[in-house]
């Protein structure tokens, strides 16, 4: 990934949330700049007639300067295409929005941004963008379990049709929201609309200040206590192969919600990457099918500099250093959503990273 890759932004939500309304109006911002979208068809995202120049059937200019087009093939066909005919000239944009359709997950599209040698060069995962409605959100979280993976994947929640719904019902709304991805921000659209400066530039890179950087992996943690006794006494994930690690967690309110859970740590002094390898290398064998988030801004050993890491599943961006990091703050900052994981099995997991191998012993 160069420095100079297109920032790519997943707009994601569930049926009917709002994602339509949003997008014109971040098209019809001038604050927004140059975009290319990327939708499966026009018909489904229904844009704004006053902000369309002109149109074929594979794309359409926009009045704004930006454009949109469907995917041809596949989604890695698309964006190499648009990016071989911004190098010509033909076009020109900053960035890409991708808009899922209701029931996607977003998963494979972020992996394919990744994984393909076709895209990992030239463009970067910026942001998950979710909306959810305030009116139907309740009710399609309790049926639709597509809808809470929507949110627990999202770097940005935008709750939308705020307007036709009580205030007691957005406030126990936005609990939920809270308790399945608590890092993300939620952000109040006003009839659709929203400052796109909130929306885009979320994933931090070199040149990013701390104070960004502690916003992208927003871990704000009640952090679990290393085991007694030190290094020796923590067993990494012992307890979930006692009780089971495919067994699906028992859940307290009986809805999908349940079925997420979330994990964020401080380790306050750098971390052994012979720790780090084993702690990641253990969590990516064992359960990475069911890992949908990690962020982290990781402090190592004999390295200046810390640096960001992003994880999807099994799949992680190339680590961003971190050179404008203070050198006096040498805490790393750790969060991992996943599904279907036994209670207990990140915070297990994560007080393995509070630990130090002993260096004075000696082998026999």
């Amino acid at each position: 990934m160069t420095s100079t890759a297109i920032p790519v932004s997943l707009l994601t939500g569930f049926l009917g949330s709002g994602k339509t309304t949003l997008l014109n109006h971040l098209l019809a911002d001038a604050r927004t700049g140059r975009v290319a979208v990327v939708m499966n068809e026009f018909g489904e995202i229904g844009l704004d007639h006053d902000l369309v120049e002109s149109a074929t059937e594979a794309m359409a200019l926009l009045q704004s300067g930006c454009l949109c087009c469907t995917v041809r093939g596949d989604l890695a066909q698309t964006l190499s295409d648009l990016k071989a005919r911004r190098d010509r000239g033909d076009i020109a944009f900053e960035r890409v929005v991708i808009e899922t359709t209701g029931i996607a997950d977003p998963g494979p599209i972020l992996q394919s941004l990744v994984m393909d040698p076709a895209l990992a060069d030239d463009f970067k995962l910026d942001g998950v963008l979710t909306t959810v409605d305030c009116a139907t959100g309740p009710a399609t979280l309790d049926a639709q379990f597509e809808a809470v993976q929507q949110i627990a994947m999202a770097d940005r929640l935008i709750l939308t049709k705020a307007d036709l719904a009580l205030p007691a019902d957005i406030a126990t709304l936005d609990g939920r929201l809270a308790a399945i991805n608590p890092g993300a921000p939620r952000l109040r659209a006003d009839h659709g609309a929203v400052d796109p400066l909130a929306l885009f530039g979320v994933a931090p890179g070199a040149d990013s200040p701390r104070s960004e950087a502690l916003h992208w992996v927003a871990a704000n943690p009640a952090k679990p206590d290393p085991a007694p006794g030190g290094p020796s006494a923590v067993r990494p994930f012992g307890l979930a192969q006692d009780r089971g690690l495919f067994e699906r967690p028992a859940t307290a309110t009986g809805l999908h919600d349940g079925r997420i859970s979330s994990q964020s740590a401080q380790i306050d002094h750098p971390i052994s990457p012979i720790v780090f390898d084993l702690w990641l290398d253990s969590l990516m064998r064992r359960v990475s099918g069911r890992i949908l988030r990690l962020k982290a801004v990781v402090h190592v050993e004999g390295i200046e500099h810390p640096f960001a890491l992003h994880g999807v599943q099994h799949v992680f961006h190339p680590p961003t250093p971190l050179p404008q990091w203070p050198r006096d703050d040498k805490v790393s900052r750790i969060v991992v959503i996943g599904r279907d994981l036994p209670a207990g099995y990140l915070e297990e997991s994560l007080a393995l990273l509070h630990s130090r191998p002993d260096t004075t012993a000696h082998g026999h």
